[in-house]
């Protein structure tokens, strides 16, 4: 087994129409495809800058968009679809592929621009003491799960895209008698009033 960090981005090819569809109708469809692009370049230069080991861009519906193949031409970074079922079926084939060859994998979005290469160096130290770390989301859901062992069950019968998210993985989490870590909270960039969280320059 490998003993470094598995960084596992979650992402939707920046599509019009297709990724990030809530913005839509504040921005347009063009422009929320910018936008979704911009945000897919910053997580993965990101997880790059970190130099924690592989990146894997794990993508949807295919790995066959431009941006996709780009990211690719870099040596630390592989290409995988995340596949079908609903998102917790998805994050935990993509861990349990993952920590089969890894020490310990983080899996993120492209949703939160505050999520930088600080954020995930502070997420692998935490999993050196923790069997799960996690960045809760302003929302009430997270934007950042890592794991340092396998968690059966940890994703079922979630709520996914409600405020619920995090509160209800917690006490899953509990219940498997996992070892949480939980780092500062962030902002997800999902409905047209969290585009305050945009930096400046990336709505150009």
């Amino acid at each position: 087994m490998n003993d470094t960090c598995l960084l596992i981005i979650f992402a939707k090819a920046p599509v019009a129409g297709y990724a990030k569809t809530r913005l839509a109708p504040a921005l347009g469809d063009a422009a929320t495809a910018r936008l979704a692009s911009r945000m897919l370049e910053h997580t993965v230069a990101s997880a790059l800058e970190s130099a924690l080991g592989q990146v894997e861009l794990c993508c949807s519906p295919d790995a066959t968009h431009n941006q996709f193949q780009r990211a690719a031409s870099h040596a630390a970074v592989s290409l995988t679809r995340q596949g079908d079922g609903d998102l917790g079926r998805r994050m935990q084939h993509a861990f349990g592929r993952g920590l089969a060859r890894h020490r310990s994998v983080i899996l993120i979005g492209t949703d939160a621009p505050a999520l930088d290469a600080a954020v995930l160096r502070r997420a692998a130290v935490a999993l050196n003491g923790h069997d799960a770390v996690f960045a809760p989301a302003a929302d009430g859901g997270y934007a950042l799960v890592g794991l340092a062992r396998l968690a059966p069950g940890l994703f079922d019968d979630i709520d996914w895209s409600t405020s619920r998210v995090m509160a209800q993985t917690r006490c899953r989490a509990s219940a498997l008698g996992l070892t949480l870590c939980e780092l500062a909270t962030l902002h997800d960039v999902d409905e047209p009033q969290d585009l305050v969280h945009v930096p400046a320059g990336w709505l150009a």
